[in-house]
């Protein structure tokens, strides 16, 4: 090697080495520059500052427990008791919690010493331990009470409503009604309301036991009180979740329906004509390039909400990606095989049926397979928007902000259904394959 030549190999060497080096300071300084832009792009700090963590074990707490309302309208002085403060979880005529005594002066005990007294005349009293009893009188639209100038931070208080959160359940007063909430554990009323004559039965005694209702069999009443139970609403359930499945299986099915021959042409093997093809490719392009949410808002305004609305934006978006997928495939099919075919004097429509089908059917059912176990979690959220499934059922616990145990239990059925679809998806591609995952 000349001089020439081992300098100009020394050269290189050493700008090799000052660009890795380069390289090599570059990244850490980027992803120190990218972390920092996160940190205010996001608003990390005030994050940390509007973050209640309170809120959110109220919440957690809310999702496996119930709340019995005991009501006192202050005009009227009418007491009522319900789960949930509702109309479809009201205690029937003459009766009540356990917890709660007395017909003049009604005592209400949360348990830990904490009790309140509903008095005459829209007066309450309310005893809490290491506080003075507490007195409010309701006075038209405002409240008189004897609350000192500084109060703890779990009671909040104006002149027209008092809230006290303690850790055995929470009283709210206003002039118009005063209401203490009970916490209790568990999802009360789920199999029976109240007004059903199985509540409160064991097992044993709906199976074995003497008829409840003499107009009906014990299993056959409890399987209808059940099913129409009118807090948890069962029967409203099964239908939304039949929606939510209907709605992907629709979508999906009627998307790879509409691909495969749309695949053939935009597949450079099968379609020759190269403005034909890129045309369907563009198309494929547009259809999935626009998430099926959007098509969901633009086919509500045109067809108004409901489940067909939601298959039809999953059949969209779904028809651009298998389109993809399919002539991808296409595109590596044996030619082998297809000429076996031909040589039998097959015509062009026998030779794809033949030839061309058999080779990507397990591609295809497989990708069919699995968009439909995912087009199921995506047909809730669908189902949201375009009014139907379990989805919408979900979003309105949601904005109640009140029985998010019905939440926790649209969340677990809406799990329990993913995990029956991609069961279901598995095993039969296993069947339609021949081979299981």
């Amino acid at each position: 090697m000349t001089a020439t030549e081992l300098s100009t190999t020394k050269l290189a060497a050493e700008k090799l080495f000052q660009r890795k080096r380069l390289i090599g300071f570059s990244i850490p300084a980027m992803i120190a520059l990218y972390l920092v832009y996160i940190f205010f792009a996001f608003d990390l700090p005030g994050l940390a500052q509007r973050a209640s963590l309170g809120n959110a074990v109220t919440l957690a707490s809310d999702s496996w427990s119930h709340k019995v309302h005991v009501t006192r309208d202050n005009l009227s002085g009418e007491i009522t008791y319900s789960v949930e403060g509702e109309r479809k979880g009201m205690y029937p005529d003459n009766m009540r919690p356990d917890w709660v005594s007395g017909d003049e002066v009604l005592t209400i005990d949360l348990g830990g010493d904490h009790t309140v007294r509903y008095l005459p005349d829209s007066r309450t009293e309310i005893e809490i331990p290491g506080f003075p009893m507490l007195e409010v009188q309701a006075e038209g639209r405002s409240l008189t009470s004897n609350l000192p100038e500084d109060v703890p931070d779990w009671i909040s208080a104006s002149e027209r409503r008092i809230g006290i959160t303690t850790p055995e359940g929470r009283i709210t007063l206003t002039g118009a009604r005063t209401e203490v909430f009970n916490y209790f554990p568990g999802w009360e009323l789920f199999w029976f309301t109240l007004d059903s004559p199985y509540h409160g039965q064991g097992v044993g005694t709906i199976l074995f036991g003497e008829r409840l209702d003499p107009t009906r069999s014990n299993i056959a009443g409890a399987v209808s009180d059940w099913w129409n139970n009118a807090m948890w609403r069962h029967k409203d359930v099964a239908w939304a979740i039949g929606e939510t499945i209907l709605m992907a299986f629709l979508g999906t099915m009627g998307a790879a329906i509409i691909a495969l021959p749309l695949a053939f042409l935009a597949a450079k093997r099968f379609s020759p004509i190269m403005l034909i093809r890129a045309a369907t490719r563009r198309l494929f392009d547009f259809v999935r390039g626009v998430d099926a949410l959007i098509w969901t808002v633009v086919l509500a305004r045109a067809f108004g909400p409901g489940p067909l609305t939601g298959a039809l934006a999953i059949l969209i978006t779904d028809t651009g990606t298998f389109g993809k997928i399919f002539s991808e495939a296409l595109e590596n099919v044996d030619q082998k095989q297809i000429e076996g075919v031909t040589s039998t004097g097959a015509k062009p429509l026998q030779r794809y049926r033949f030839g061309v089908i058999p080779q990507v059917v397990p591609v295809l059912l497989a990708q069919i397979l699995y968009f439909l176990e995912s087009n199921t979690r995506s047909a809730t959220i669908i189902g949201a928007i375009t009014g139907g499934g379990i989805g919408l059922m979900l979003t309105q616990a949601i904005q109640t902000q009140k029985d998010w145990e019905e939440v926790a239990y649209y969340i677990v059925l809406i799990v329990v259904m993913v995990m029956f679809m991609d069961w279901f998806s598995g095993w039969l591609r296993g069947k339609l394959i021949g081979r299981k995952d």
